[in-house]
């Protein structure tokens, strides 16, 4: 969908009001998503998206920080004639992006379920290992990215996914040192994916532009984390929190005193799931999005919230 000079994929599913919008992780496409999204369409309506540089989408011409993701799905939203508040699904970085959404348009969510979100006082206060670690990860997407460009990625991609493990090992390693447990991490998500989009995701990685877009992306973290107002109440706004059994304690406290932002908010550690919870744990994330759709006031405040907006597009017309 063109939302001006540039294109975002984008796919709808399902109906009824309000609509589940589902954003990805720092590093992910609307693929990761597959699992939860079959099972939402069956009672609302449900979009997925990609990103700018990642899936299907084009390249930004901006950078990739959680504010100018969340000034992105906006045109998305608006583009795709989405009417009404939506309720919003973020995991990870895609949670940061979705209350960066919320408070620069509350009347247009009704709800936010964050999935695992990225713990911000890791990175706004990040120590030298923190530093270390994100320098690393900006420069093994910058390497990717050559890999991408010299065809490299994609056949270590496909030779693992096909089950070989030591050829893509030594074609890392002669080209860029320790590069084979990159693909190897991605490998080893696209695999909890259903089969038959193996490929899809294998080819979006195959793209030098993901690669850009996830070091754009990392190397402005401690930007994103520092772009929510932290004193904000949420008020009433139904919020639910899942929090993978693998977080730590900081990422568990910073969690529930996300949930506590709202006089709606609840917080829950759902059991044997790693990060990756719309991968491991689907079924949990679905029942919290029912949960908030089934909730009385989120279904007012959309209601009123809906027709506040056909309120105001009134006013501008008369």
């Amino acid at each position: 969908m063109d939302i001006g000079g540039r294109r975002l994929h984008v796919n709808m599913a399902g109906q009824g009001s309000p609509c589940v919008v589902l954003e990805a992780g720092i590093a992910a496409s609307s693929l990761s998503w597959v699992l939860v999204a079959k099972k939402v369409a069956e009672f609302a309506t449900v979009m997925t998206y990609d990103r700018a540089g990642f899936g299907w989408s084009d390249a930004a011409p901006h950078r990739c920080t959680a504010l100018d993701s969340a000034r992105d799905l906006a045109l998305l939203l608006e583009k795709a004639e989405v009417s009404g508040a939506v309720l919003l699904v973020g995991h990870s970085f895609g949670g940061l992006i979705a209350r960066i959404f919320q408070q620069m348009h509350p009347e247009r969510v009704s709800g936010m379920v964050l999935v695992d979100p990225v713990c911000r006082s890791e990175w706004r206060e990040a120590d030298e290992g923190r530093k270390r670690m994100l320098a690393r990860g900006v420069m093994l997407s910058r390497r990717g990215e050559w890999l991408a460009r010299l065809g490299v990625v994609r056949l270590a991609l496909w030779l693992l996914m096909s089950g070989s493990r030591a050829i893509p090992k030594l074609l890392a390693r002669a080209s860029a040192g320790r590069a084979a447990g990159v693909t190897e991490r991605l490998t080893g998500e696209v695999r909890k994916m259903p089969k038959e989009l193996w490929p899809q995701a294998a080819a979006h990685w195959s793209r030098a532009r993901s690669f850009h877009a996830m070091a754009d992306a990392l190397e402005n973290l401690p930007l994103s984390v520092t772009q929510i107002d932290e004193k904000r109440s949420l008020g009433n706004s139904p919020v639910a929190v899942l929090s993978a059994a693998s977080a730590n304690a900081v990422e568990l406290r910073e969690h529930a005193h996300d949930a506590a932002l709202s006089t709606s908010g609840s917080h829950r550690v759902v059991p044997e799931c790693g990060h990756w919870m719309q991968l491991d744990a689907p079924d949990a994330i679905v029942e919290a999005v029912r949960a908030l759709i089934q909730t009385p006031d989120a279904h007012v405040n959309a209601a009123l919230r809906a027709q506040g907006d056909v309120g105001l597009q009134a006013d501008r017309l008369s």
